[in-house]
């Protein structure tokens, strides 16, 4: 990306995204790769008056943990996390890979069990957000890794990111202002219901919604955004799903992923290819069994596959399913070591009901609240 695009995105990390105010306590986590953003945002925050600490990643630490630690290790929780959890007013993640399959010959039952470590963590990150305690943001500055991955070109790549975020508006916040309107009409017509019904290709799948709340996803959270989504009642989820698109972990793909519900449990599952690390996810512990979101895209300014998942559970006319931890500030209660999406392609013959009611048809919503 060019200059003016990283400080026009700098400033609306800090804030719009973010909204940080002065004397507040920011962490920025990124890699050495993302130095400009990095740099830029650092920038905004200060002049904004807050107290900034980073975390820069190396390009090989984490292959060379998840390789060597030993199980003491690897089930150790990082004094540093757990401050971080406790004590800032915001966080902001900036992905920014050196290689997108860096740990792809790692053991993925060694990820699993230090994910499970830093589950507690995670949940207790989760509940201050839910609170409005911690405010956090994720989003991505392009590098040949993530192109690669994409199958762009760098350039290419860095259109497509400034094109999902809005950012070649001369006020990309107006818009994403306008779209959180919008959204939070849908958020508040869908918890007067009860019910949800996903209906495509191979997939019949229902659940309960009943008393969960609704999240209208804007720019906040996530940049770039454009999904609502909610966890749904746990022991409720029935019925089967077929996702359209390969589930990406640790850089390693799992493809024509079919998962068969009942109570709410995963009691069935295939894949493809990356079946043995589809069961190795469902095994990390108890609650990855279990749906802790079902989402709705509605970013149409992404409408390729980019095997990145921060831009493709926005793809506009895609529903998807994380197994693992629910969002707490969505009413949701299941806990796990893990969040992981998979995405599923509605924009051909794909359809929602909401208490019986057609509410969604090929990728669009058809109610007007």
């Amino acid at each position: 990306m060019t200059d003016p695009r990283i400080e026009k995105l700098a400033k609306l990390l800090v804030n719009y995204s973010l909204g940080i105010e002065k004397g507040q306590h920011l962490m920025i986590r990124s890699t050495a790769l993302a130095e400009p953003l990095v740099e830029a945002v650092y920038k905004q925050a200060i002049l904004a008056g807050a107290h900034v600490s980073t975390n820069i990643g190396l390009a090989n630490l984490q292959e060379i943990f998840y390789k060597h630690a030993s199980d003491e290790q690897l089930e150790y929780l990082q004094p540093l996390q757990e401050f971080v959890t406790e004590n800032f007013d915001a966080f902001l993640a900036i992905g920014a890979d050196f290689n997108t399959k860096a740990l792809a010959g790692v053991d993925p039952a060694r990820i699993a069990k230090n994910r499970k470590a830093t589950a507690k963590n995670q949940t207790r990150f989760m509940e201050r957000a839910a609170k409005g305690e911690l405010r956090w943001c994720y989003t991505e500055f392009p590098t040949h890794a993530s192109a690669q991955e994409a199958g762009l070109s760098l350039s290419e790549f860095s259109e497509f990111v400034v094109g999902a975020g809005l950012l070649h508006l001369d006020n990309p916040v107006s818009e994403w202002q306008r779209i959180d309107q919008e959204q939070e009409k849908i958020c508040r017509w869908l918890e007067a219901k009860s019910r949800l019904r996903i209906v495509s290709t191979d997939t019949d799948i229902s659940m309960s919604i009943a008393d969960r709340k609704w999240i209208n996803c804007s720019g906040r959270e996530n940049f770039p955004d454009g999904e609502i989504f909610t966890g749904p009642v746990e022991d409720t989820v029935n019925g089967h799903i077929r996702f359209s698109f390969p589930g990406i972990y640790a850089g390693k793909e799992i493809e024509d992923i079919r998962l068969e519900f009942k109570d709410g449990k995963v009691v069935n599952a295939s894949a493809a290819k990356g079946e043995d690390l589809l069961h190795a996810l469902l095994d990390t512990d108890e609650g990855a069994r279990y749906v802790g979101e079902v989402a709705v895209g509605t970013n149409f300014g992404i409408q390729r596959f980019s095997r990145n998942m921060l831009f493709d559970e926005k793809i506009g006319g895609t529903v998807h399913l994380a197994i693992g931890a629910s969002y707490p500030e969505s009413g949701g209660k299941n806990e796990s070591g893990i969040h992981w999406d998979m995405l599923c392609d509605m924009r051909t013959g794909g359809e929602i009901y909401a208490d019986d009611e057609l509410i969604y048809k090929d990728g669009k919503f058809t109610i007007q609240p």
